[in-house]
Order: structure tokens, then C-alpha cells, then sequence
């Protein structure tokens, strides 16, 4: 179990896009091989509580496997904490906004499945509800703090859901109420993958999260990634690479084109 993920080196993006007047308005495309194409889109969230200390970089590695794997890759980025448009609700204006600009990109596919980490895990759960994102075929949110309220409970991040909001839940409660998935209807499936010893997000935020899904909602499923700690979620390297890619085929299935072993 390490954390050397976050700084391993990838190969360079093929491009990358700028969609707005901050240096956050960014997100970068690593495409498949023609041959390998799927003709689906993977978007995906990183994490980091939410705050400036990590960017989209450091999913250079799971974004480079993807596109390896034979799906086009959008590695949004967004304003955290304490920077421009950063905070609620501009970090979550700011992401929807980026991915309408990658959806409106004509070599992605239409196709489209969210993958978020962590913090980013939350913001894909999000999306995923109220019909925020028009024909999303489902998310996948790998540790996610998909329960805020769980999550300021078990004072993740040192408290980095209130830092992000803008104060507790009694001090602020529209900011919690509009944020928190938990306290929304899902719009679309979510697979919400915990890592078996994750200290960082612990499963029971998933389980917690899954636990207020009614029938109103699209399915919200859970799994756990044997002997995988927080960061080996996103770890191509890692044998949870194989889980996250089995679900999202099974989001995918018979969607877009053609699958590749």
C-alpha cells in the first residue's frame, strides 16, 4: 500500500483544453488507439478533500491505463478551497461547467461515464444526481465522500467538508443541503467502490450513503477493493484497476461501441 501513485509519472496528455478565464478551467484528453477505441468517454474527478494540494495530475497514471484500455479520457479540473470560484457552490458550478465543455468536444464520445476519487468521488455522486447531467450513463466514485454528513461525523480531512462549505452543518445548512448527495435522489447509477482498508475515506461513508437510497432512486451499488487502501484505488498498478474497469462495463454494457479485452 502506497501513495507513490500520486506522483508517478505519465505520459503527457494528447491535448488539453482551456475553457475558461481561470487556471482551473482546464481539463486534459488522453485518447485510445483507433484500433482499441470503445467509443466511450471516461471523465474523471480527483480528489484531495476538496482543497489546492492535489490536481488532476496525479490521475495521470489511471487516465493514461484508460486510454490504454480503449476509452477516450477527460481529466477535469476544478477550483478547490480557497481559490478562485473555489468553495461551495462555485468548485461545483465550476466542474459543471468544464464538463459540459468536454461533452460539447466533438472527438469525445457521447457516451459518457464519471469517475471521481475521493472528494471527487462526492463531486461524481453529485453529478449523478437531480438530473444534473443529461443522458450520463452512470458514475463510478472510488472512496467517495459520498455522505457529508458521515463524513463531518468521522471529521474527515480535519473537518474539510465544513472548510469547503463554508461552516458546520447548523451554521450553513442550504450549503449542506445542496452538497450532500445523501440528502438527494439519484438520477443515475453509481457504483461506489471502498478500498478494504481504507483509513482515509472508510467504507462505512459508501455504506452509509448507500443506506439512504429509497426506490425513487437509480441503483447505488457497493464493492470493495481486497487488501487496497485509499490511494491504490487509483492505482493502475493495483489489482483494483480491475474492479473499477468491471464497473464501468457494466455501466457501459451495450453502450457505445465495440469492447476490447
Amino acid at each position: 500500500m502506497s501513495d507513490d501513485v500520486m506522483t508517478r509519472p505519465a505520459r503527457q496528455p494528447d491535448r488539453t483544453e482551456v475553457t475558461g478565464p481561470e487556471q482551473t478551467d482546464v481539463y486534459d484528453v488522453f485518447d485510445p488507439e483507433p484500433h482499441r477505441a470503445r467509443g466511450i468517454t471516461v471523465a474523471l474527478v480527483h480528489g484531495g478533500f476538496w482543497r489546492p494540494t492535489y490536481d488532476r495530475t496525479h490521475l495521470g497514471p489511471l487516465a493514461e491505463a484508460l486510454a490504454r484500455d480503449g476509452f477516450h479520457v477527460a481529466n477535469l479540473e476544478y477550483p478547490r478551497t480557497g481559490m478562485p470560484g473555489g468553495g461551495w457552490p462555485g468548485t461545483a458550478d465550476a466542474l459543471r461547467a468544464t464538463l459540459a465543455a468536454a461533452r460539447a468536444d466533438t472527438d469525445l464520445p457521447d457516451t459518457l461515464v464519471l469517475v471521481g476519487h475521493s472528494a471527487g468521488g462526492h463531486l461524481v455522486t453529485w453529478l449523478a444526481s437531480e438530473d444534473r447531467v443529461e443522458d450520463l450513463v452512470g458514475a463510478v466514485a472510488l472512496g467517495p465522500v459520498a455522505d457529508l454528513g458521515a463524513a463531518d461525523r468521522l471529521h474527515l480531512g480535519d473537518d474539510a467538508a465544513r472548510a469547503f462549505l463554508g461552516g458546520a452543518p447548523d451554521e450553513v445548512p442550504d450549503a449542506w443541503a445542496a452538497a450532500d448527495p445523501a440528502r438527494q435522489r439519484l438520477s443515475a447509477p453509481v457504483a461506489l467502490v471502498s478500498g478494504e482498508h481504507d483509513d482515509v475515506v472508510p467504507p462505512e461513508v459508501a455504506a452509509s450513503y448507500a443506506a439512504t437510497r429509497t426506490d425513487a432512486d437509480a441503483d447505488a451499488t457497493t464493492a470493495t477493493a481486497r487488501g487496497a487502501d485509499h490511494f491504490d484505488l487509483v492505482d493502475p498498478e493495483h489489482p483494483a484497476y480491475l474492479l473499477l474497469l468491471a464497473e464501468v462495463e457494466e455501466l457501459t454494457l451495450g453502450r457505445g461501441g465495440p469492447h476490447h479485452a
